[in-house]
């Protein structure tokens, strides 16, 4: 009954207050009628028959009325059941999209979660990663401080060379710093057996024109740069050859070491021509991984020619040894002698033992008779006991 069925000026009427109005305005025709009817006097047969027609059209708006209000509580019912349907549906629908709703916020926030514990894991490992490259930036720093220095350049040049020379090579095949005839002192020099000539290590590459090389604003700066490079590691590829190059001192073949393995790979890059004649007049350029692989060979011959030092001594520790071996066979033939004859001792004492079974068997099979062959008497002496003949 409380269902909106009109909105007059704003305001909602009810059903039950439209059925409310409907039996007033009814109620009022019906008042206004018999007034009329009152008020007209002595009725005639024709104010009788329009009466007549005034109740049956009362009596029919009374039916109508009924109808109506019949219809109108018919209307709220169904009215308020839909409401009711409506209400519960509306109320299933909100309830299941408020869990779907919960559902899902719980979910996006265990996601929200999952990928701020992600977040803060990679944040560390980028702070990690920035710290190292910080720390690596500051050694770069510190490097490019070092090789801007020429001292500084060559000493670090000179620790490399040094590093790996130690790491392959035993005491005593190696000095550095060693002074020559001449007077000159090369950064190594490494000893080989069977000859007093040694080889020389030279570790002072000329980096200056490589850098500005490297730092070519422009290709003609660039062009420039490497005129000069070629020309700076001719002039020291010819200063190796003049100051460590003594005959009967010195081998015939130097090493000029790069203390860069990317320095070292430019050079035969782009300045193929210069590594060439450096092969040429015996000098060869090698990066640190190459100088450790001939540091590799160098330990190669030096452990050969050890072993060739140390061949009498082999030959003199088998000759030992192939005597022990001989004392060893005559050992073991005098073992298989005095095995042998153990083995002849235990086959007699079988033999013996078993001859000895055989008197046992033969003595338990004694027959006990008497001497004249008829057996024992009564009241004579008892017989001597004898063997039977062929026994």
């Amino acid at each position: 009954m409380n269902q909106i069925l009109i909105e007059i000026g704003g305001r909602g009427v009810t059903v039950g207050e439209g059925a409310f109005a409907a039996a007033v305005l009814g109620f009022a025709i019906l008042i206004a009628i018999l007034f009329a009817v009152l008020r007209s006097g002595r009725p005639n047969a024709a104010d009788e028959a329009r009466r007549h027609e005034a109740e049956l059209r009362l009596a029919e708006m009374s039916r109508a009325q009924a109808e109506m209000t019949g219809r109108m509580q018919t209307m709220a019912e169904v009215f308020s059941t839909r409401h009711a349907d409506l209400a519960r549906a509306l109320g299933e629908r909100l309830d299941n999209l408020g869990h779907r709703v919960g559902q899902s916020m719980e979910t996006q926030t265990r996601a929200t979660h999952d990928s701020l514990s992600k977040l803060n894991e990679r944040l560390a490992v980028i702070d990690t990663a920035q710290k190292n490259i910080t720390d690596l930036s500051r050694e770069v720093v510190g490097l490019h401080h070092i090789l801007a220095n020429k001292q500084s350049r060559g000493a670090f040049g000179q620790g490399r060379m040094e590093a790996i020379v130690q790491d392959g090579l035993p005491t005593g095949a190696y000095e550095f710093q060693a002074t020559l005839s001449n007077g000159r002192r090369p950064d190594c020099v490494v000893r080989f057996p069977n000859t007093d000539a040694v080889l020389v290590i030279d570790a002072k590459f000329p980096l200056e024109a490589f850098g500005a090389f490297r730092d070519a604003a422009d290709e003609e700066a660039r062009k420039q740069a490497a005129q000069r490079l070629r020309t700076d590691v001719q002039k020291h590829v010819t200063d190796i050859g003049e100051r460590y190059f003594i005959p009967g001192e010195t081998q015939d073949l130097a090493i000029m070491f790069v203390p860069s393995e990317s320095i070292y790979a430019d050079l035969h890059e782009h300045f193929e021509d210069a590594v060439q004649k450096a092969h040429r007049a015996r000098i060869i350029v090698v990066g640190p991984s190459m100088l450790m692989l001939s540091i590799q060979v160098m330990q190669s011959i030096l452990r050969d020619a050890r072993m060739r030092e140390q061949a009498h001594l082999i030959h003199k520790e088998v000759t030992y040894l192939s005597d022990d071996v001989r004392r060893l066979q005559e050992r073991v033939l005098k073992l298989q002698g005095h095995f042998g004859q153990a083995n002849k001792d235990i086959e007699q004492i079988l033999t013996s033992s078993e001859k000895i079974l055989k008197r046992g068997d033969k003595i338990e099979q004694l027959d006990l008779v008497d001497e004249t062959g008829s057996g024992e008497k009564a009241g004579s002496p008892p017989a001597q006991p004898r063997l039977l003949a062929g026994e």
